[in-house]
């Protein structure tokens, strides 16, 4: 309670102490998190510097960080409007004022920029959607702070404000109005005087709460006020006064002295509502700290899942897609604790999601990390990106547990080949699956664009070298402007690399200048292809250089597929953009005469290669048909590479998930091929250590295994796959078996994922389920999320969670400090059941010479068949003593592993006889695509 100047200034202090003691409760809880508060000037008005200072000493007082941020009288509202959005979007301030009046040369809507404000950090309470909550008794807005603390000051007293007459003087939106609002939320009677009221003494002397803000000196006289009345001032305005060196003093609108005979309560001018408005600005921006850190703490998140209604039978893939309305992109973003910053939305289904989100979330704990794979799959496919979907339907949509499914861009080839696209399927997708399985957000165009701009330098570079003479190719290579001549940053690094400390261009000596200028390459031990993402087996071997032009130097070459790319396998494996760029840098594209590699860095590239996937480096945020976050990010071939989308994308979800949610990822095709890289290659690289591996098995695949007959895309399946036939069945089990002991060998719970297809019988399910227990799996559970979405995988879900629950072994299969050849013998012993190794002469001496250059320290990234645990994809079952033969070998340095080629690995897929081409179109009237899937 307060009646006389020093009581205020205890109540005031009480609401200093208390917001202390919360910002340091706000500290403890995370580790760096600091309310800031910006305030935002126009202009250097002396009264607005003074009403300033008192905010940033506030602030100061009770350790919030506040900062002053000025600009000058010439900016224009445009230009204020765009500085006040990069105050919004940043996750580092929690609150923002604009000082008023707008001190500018221009003319400003002040009403518009108190707008621009975001709501959730407006504590000033000055945008309408904070306005409107409290006119409707909305309280969980932001209160405008001067209302707030007449309400506070008025609290204070100890006169109970129910039931009284209030009476308002004055209705300006940033006092009267809200204050009468207020007043009448705390069930007062409230009467709302203003400049047209006539007979404003009769009414003020009704009020037991008494309110003015009519901006008139002293106009409130003693006879005016009711005896006993509290007496609240918000006026400031100043009077001519000899007695003061100023020449003037400043008063309220209440003449305080003649209130004081009368009121119980009056407060003084200044030192009353002022100080108080101050405490309501620092509580709100305690408020708007807190909350922000209540969202970002929260176990679980506020998402809003989409409702799934199946059909049955399930109709096409892109009908349900299309059945199910996405929420906005931005409306998910927000749920899963992003900020407008961190997103950079491409229309209303995907966005790009800015890599800063790992240095906000750097102190977060990881969520639970699981990989999906499979059993060796028939050219069906078994289910595996459908099967995560489900998965993570079930554990977010259903479970309630924080989920991300991270997963790879499907790569055209693929989509208008045979396979089709990877959007998942039935129930369990992500939507939109047609921008899913085209173009995306262009990640794939930049690596291709990235890819062919190396491969036009690396063959100019060849031309220029071999039509030009030593001193003018430096020359060129080194030019002057105006009258200077300078190296590159990138041409410094090869002059270190040479060996030549020396940065003044005209100081190298003609030997010296020979060695920069000429890389030398030996045109017959060029590595580096081009590519283009679509399958087009004319492009397996060409010629280039035919032109006149070229002057007869002409070579052969070949096209690859855009996802065999080593920069889609770098974009994959980098840690951030420095690792990406140092990985860019160590690309090996050739070999010289002499035999030295050359790299991208060599060819001046790397910079400019960085700029064309700057976009790239950041995962693309999509949905699953429940409303589910995914994560789409990278896509390398999974028989050339390693197969699994990024580690930036999975670190950025793990961050996001919390330390209770769970990140599951795919890998592709068997745990022989996808698992193994991902284990060994992906988390060596990425540090992070899974928790769980889910393995998917089918009925049709298991048979194939047992002998059933081949199965081929786009032809009906054989009697043996839709009737009941145990036996065979069972004889395919031993392919599940391996794949089971593949998980195990490297310490995490292994669970078996078994699909349900239409025609499967109770009885062959359960034998895979039995089978998978007394073989060493986890768990093993039958899932139906094709048919039904997350409800059809929830044993799964549950399944998974049990399993993260147990404490991981992790361990990769074998050190990097094994030889080249004893690393490929672990994996193909272990991982194939292979009894011995065969090396061709050639591989035997690449070999070598990987290892003289010290590559041999690399990972190894085996490029083989995934239609079978051997090389040869018509050998089925699970054979154990074969002899695997290693018949080429080549090194992705910049990748960072070693890859052994098993067999023929084609890195330009051919178009079938029929490829799903001949479906594809578009809905002119609708603008519908018709034939995906």
């Amino acid at each position: 309670m307060w009646q006389t100047r020093d009581d205020l200034n205890q109540v005031l202090q009480s609401i200093q102490d208390d917001l202390k003691q919360q910002v340091a409760e706000l500290r403890s809880r995370s580790a760096g998190f600091s309310p800031k508060l910006a305030i935002v000037q126009v202009g250097g008005r002396e009264d607005s510097n003074v009403y300033i200072r008192m905010k940033l000493k506030a602030a100061e007082n009770i350790g919030i960080s506040a900062e002053h941020v000025r600009f000058s009288r010439d900016i224009t509202e445009f230009e204020l409007l765009s500085e006040i959005t990069k105050l919004n979007d940043s996750p580092a301030v929690h609150g923002i004022i604009v000082q008023m009046p707008l001190d500018s040369e221009h003319s400003i809507d002040s009403h518009k920029i108190t707008d621009a404000v975001s709501a959730d950090k407006d504590v000033d309470g000055l945008n309408t959607i904070n306005e409107g909550r409290a006119a409707v008794g909305d309280l969980s807005g932001f209160i405008p702070c001067t209302p707030a603390g007449c309400v506070e000051l008025i609290k204070t007293t100890g006169v109970p404000i129910v039931g009284k007459n209030a009476v308002v003087l004055g209705r300006s939106r940033i006092v009267g109005t809200p204050v009468a609002e207020l007043l009448k939320w705390e069930n007062a009677t409230v009467t709302v005087c203003h400049s047209k009221t006539k007979n404003l003494s009769d009414i003020t002397k009704t009020a037991d709460i008494l309110v003015v803000a009519i901006g008139r000196p002293e106009l409130v006289r003693g006879s005016w006020i009711k005896p006993g009345a509290v007496v609240i001032d918000c006026g400031i305005n100043p009077i001519s006064d000899s007695s003061k060196k100023s020449g003037q003093k400043l008063v309220g609108d209440v003449a305080y002295a003649e209130a004081l005979e009368v009121a119980s309560h009056v407060t003084p001018v200044p030192g009353g509502v002022g100080p108080m408005t101050v405490a309501m600005l620092m509580k709100n921006t305690v408020l708007a700290a807190r909350r922000q850190l209540d969202r970002i703490l929260t176990p679980t998140w506020p998402l809003r899942p989409l409702r799934l209604v199946p059909a049955s039978p399930p109709p096409s893939d892109i009908v349900i897609a299309r059945s199910q309305s996405p929420k906005d992109i931005g409306e998910l973003a927000h749920e899963i604790g992003l900020f407008p910053k961190e997103v950079s939305q491409y229309g209303r289904t995907k966005a790009k999601i800015s890599l800063s989100v790992l240095d906000r979330l750097k102190d977060q704990s990881n969520g639970k990390y699981i990989v999906v794979a499979g059993i060796t799959p028939t050219p069906l496919g078994e289910g595996k990106s459908t099967t995560l979907l489900g998965l993570v339907q079930a554990l977010c949509a259903h479970r309630g547990r924080n989920a991300f499914a991270c997963m790879r861009q499907p790569s055209q080839g693929p989509t208008f080949g045979v396979k089709g696209g990877a959007a998942g399927g039935g129930y369990s997708q992500v939507i939109p699956m047609e921008e899913f399985n085209l173009h995306l957000t262009g990640d794939i165009h930049a690596v291709t664009a990235a890819n062919n701009l190396l491969a036009a330098q690396m063959d100019a570079r060849i031309f220029h070298e071999l039509t030009q003479k030593d001193g003018p190719l430096y020359d060129r290579l080194v030019p002057k402007l105006k009258e200077t001549r300078k190296f590159s940053p990138i041409q410094l690094r090869r002059l270190k690399k040479l060996g030549i400390d020396k940065t003044d261009p005209d100081s190298l000596t003609t030997e010296e200048r020979s060695r920069f200028a000429r890389l030398d390459i030996d045109p017959k031990r060029i590595m580096w292809n081009r590519v283009v993402d679509l399958n087009d087996r004319y492009l397996r071997k060409i010629t280039i250089g035919q032109s006149p032009t070229e002057k007869g130097f002409t070579r052969e070459t070949a096209f690859d597929i855009s996802v065999a790319s080593e920069i889609m396998a770098i974009l994959a494996l980098g840690n951030d953009v420095d690792d990406i760029k140092l990985r860019l840098a160590n690309m090996v594209v050739a070999y010289d005469k002499k035999g030295n590699p050359v790299t991208a860095d060599d060819l001046g590239v790397t910079g400019a290669l960085l700029v064309l996937l700057k976009d790239a480096f950041e995962p693309t945020l999509m949905q699953s048909l429940e409303g589910t976050p995914v994560l789409v990010h990278t896509g390398p071939f999974a028989n050339i590479a390693h197969g699994c989308s990024s580690i930036i994308a999975d670190k950025i979800a793990m961050k996001l998930a919390r330390e209770n949610g769970y990140v599951a990822t795919e890998a592709g095709f068997g745990s022989d091929i996808g698992m193994e890289k991902f284990f060994d290659i992906k988390c060596r690289a990425s540090g992070d250590k899974p928790h769980c591996a889910v393995i998917v098995s089918t009925v049709r695949a298991l048979k194939m295994h047992g002998g059933g007959p081949a199965v081929t895309a786009g032809a009906p399946l054989n009697e043996v796959y839709v009737q009941e036939n145990l036996e065979l069945l069972s004889k395919g089990l031993c392919n599940l078996g391996k794949h089971i002991s593949n998980g195990n060998k490297f310490g995490v719970p292994v669970v078996i994922a078994i699909n349900r297809h239409g025609n499967d019988t109770d009885a062959e399910l359960n034998l895979i389920k039995q089978f998978a227990l007394q073989n060493g799996a986890f768990r093993a559970v039958l899932c139906d999320h094709w048919a039904r979405g997350g409800a059809g995988a929830l044993d799964l879900a549950d399944a998974v969670i049990e399993a993260c629950d147990v404490n991981s072994n992790f361990k990769y299969l074998y050190p990097l400090n094994l030889s080249i050849r004893d690393k490929i013998k672990n994996i193909a012993t272990e991982m194939y059941g292979a009894g011995n190794i065969e090396f061709t002469d050639d591989v035997q001496k690449k070999i070598d010479i990987f290892t003289e250059l010290g590559y041999d320290k690399l990972p190894i990234c085996m490029a083989k068949t995934s239609n079978s645990l051997t090389g040869d994809p018509a050998i089925k079952g699970a054979p154990m003593g074969f002899t695997l033969k290693i018949n080429d070998i080549f090194v992705s340095v910049g990748a960072g592993f070693v890859v052994p080629m098993v067999g023929e690995i084609s890195k330009m897929p051919g178009l079938p006889t029929r490829p799903s081409i001949y479906d594809i179109d578009l809905n002119t009237q609708t603008g519908e695509i018709d034939g995906l899937f």
